[in-house]
């Protein structure tokens, strides 16, 4: 039996929950996290840099990106060379950047 692999141009990237986000996602209401899962997550695994909730965040939280879900922020690293997104925290858009 032959098997031919077939690779896409576009890479897929894992998502990968931090400590601190678990703690976090215990106390997030269920309808959020199912939509953080079931929309946010596979938007981010297609493409973890641009879409219009998406931004780089920049002076002490370089190398940060956060996605907006109406009041909320999900934060997030990106580590290229893995194709791995690590979520790293989730906060109201009020104490996010404190």
């Amino acid at each position: 039996m032959i098997l031919k692999m077939v690779i896409t141009p576009l890479s897929k990237y894992q998502i990968a929950e931090t400590k601190t986000f678990e703690k976090v996602k215990n106390k997030i209401d269920k309808k959020l996290y199912l939509k953080i899962k079931n929309f946010v997550y596979p938007q981010l695994r297609e493409n973890p840099f641009y879409g219009t909730n998406i931004k780089k965040l920049k002076d002490n939280l370089e190398g940060y990106y956060r996605y907006r879900i109406g009041n909320y922020r999900l934060f997030y690293l990106i580590e290229d060379d893995k194709l791995i997104i690590a979520v790293v925290d989730f906060k109201h858009r009020q104490q996010a950047y404190d």
